[in-house]
């Protein structure tokens, strides 16, 4: 999450432990390591569920609290009724609230919030099904093809979890059958896939993987064929070669 590290994260956790549920996002700056810097990047997507700022179970931040409030107020409403009832964000004219701080694209993403509020902002969560007599690297056996989840993209490949504790390597040319400049452009993180396991050392934790052979049918959008080398032409026969005797 932007402008939490771990290290902050684990601090929000004993704080929390410590000291009961926060009450609201405000009380979030309490946390010895957490200042208004990490809170800033960071409010947007924290949820205060059953708190007393009905907002703050929302998407909107809260520098722009008052924004709302005036909307409500424009209704004749009050925040927690706006947030209550999401069809009353309809007759908001955003253009109405437009500031030098505050643009349309950030009331348009206010409105959108309030018609669905305290909504998971990230797309719905899926599993790979990871093969239940494959749990350690020694289970795996070269070709054998499972299904994986990318845990992260690099310029030179993509690492996928399938499930042995190690994720492991599908190098940038094992991706696709198409050229691309960037890995980015064939997977991304999150994306479940099959691999084919092409490799597996169980004593260095390394594992060789391959999107292209066990999908041949994924390709890049708008993506160019590979390079081809171009052949050198072969060379000229000697006129000896060629069956001409040469006069000495």
């Amino acid at each position: 999450m932007a402008g939490i590290s771990e290290n902050q994260g684990r601090a929000i956790v004993h704080y929390r432990d410590e000291n009961g549920v926060f009450p609201t996002r405000q009380a979030l700056l309490k946390v010895p390591r957490f200042g208004p810097k990490a809170f800033e990047q960071a409010a947007g997507f924290l949820r205060i569920r059953g708190g007393s700022n009905p907002l703050d179970n929302t998407a909107v931040h809260p520098e722009n609290y008052p924004v709302v409030g005036l909307m409500a107020a424009d209704l004749g409403k009050s925040v927690a009724e706006l947030v209550a009832e999401p069809g009353l964000s309809e007759g908001i004219k955003v253009e109405r609230y437009l500031t030098e701080t505050v643009g349309l694209p950030t009331l348009r993403d206010i409105l959108k919030e309030l018609k669905k509020p305290g909504r998971d902002p990230r797309e719905q969560f899926k599993s790979a099904s990871f093969r239940e007599d494959v749990t350690t690297i020694s289970d795996l056996k070269e070709g054998m093809i499972l299904q994986g989840v990318v845990t992260n993209v690099a310029a030179f490949g993509a690492f996928v979890d399938i499930g042995v504790h190690q994720d492991g390597l599908v190098h940038v040319s094992q991706l696709s059958h198409r050229y691309m400049k960037d890995p980015n452009e064939v997977v991304k993180v999150g994306e479940i896939v099959k691999v084919k396991v092409l490799a597996a050392d169980p004593e260095r934790k390394r594992i060789s993987l391959s999107i292209k052979q066990a999908e041949p049918e994924r390709a890049v959008k708008g993506a160019v064929p590979e390079p081809r080398v171009k052949e050198k032409p072969a060379p000229k026969p000697s006129w000896e070669q060629a069956g001409f005797r040469v006069k000495k």
